[in-house]
């Protein structure tokens, strides 16, 4: 198996292209960071909610498209019985339950300056409910990453 130096020199790019960019942000967020009035929670997690309108959509879109989408739609269009209206479905999907999300919820959760999407829950139940709310979100990401990079795998 002959090893793809191109592929690797790209990839090697990249990454340091990311890690450059992170340090680059880590500097000059450093500054602001000293002149919030915020917890260092509430800045480390929501920017002190000054992410602006294009970071937000960004950051939304990536938080959904992961690699089980990227892995997962060619795959869909790819296989003969599901195929493009499979596949159209699956990101009209994603792209509606953005924009109802954008539109009626992020808006009052903003207001009441939730950091979390369990937030809500957990004022509303307390803490036992929440506790069992918080088990059930841990799992299903431990296994939607263990997923992701199986598929990623393969």
């Amino acid at each position: 198996m002959a090893v793809n130096v191109l592929g690797i020199i790209v990839m090697v790019f990249l990454y340091l292209l990311v890690l450059g960019v992170g340090i680059w942000a880590f500097f000059k967020s450093k500054k602001k960071r000293d002149k919030c009035p915020g917890e260092s929670l509430e800045i480390s997690l929501l920017g002190n909610r000054s992410i602006g309108r294009v970071v937000g959509i960004f950051t939304t879109a990536a938080t959904w498209i992961g690699g089980g989408f990227v892995v997962g739609l060619p795959e869909i269009v790819y296989n003969p019985s599901l195929g493009f209206v499979t596949a159209c479905s699956y990101v009209i999907g994603i792209v509606l339950s953005m924009v109802i999300g954008g539109l009626f919820f992020a808006g009052p959760m903003r207001d009441k300056k939730y950091v979390t999407m369990m937030d809500p829950f957990h004022i509303k139940y307390g803490k036992v409910p929440m506790a069992f709310l918080s088990l059930g979100t841990m799992l299903c990401n431990i296994l939607w990453v263990t997923s992701t990079l199986y598929g990623l795998g393969m």
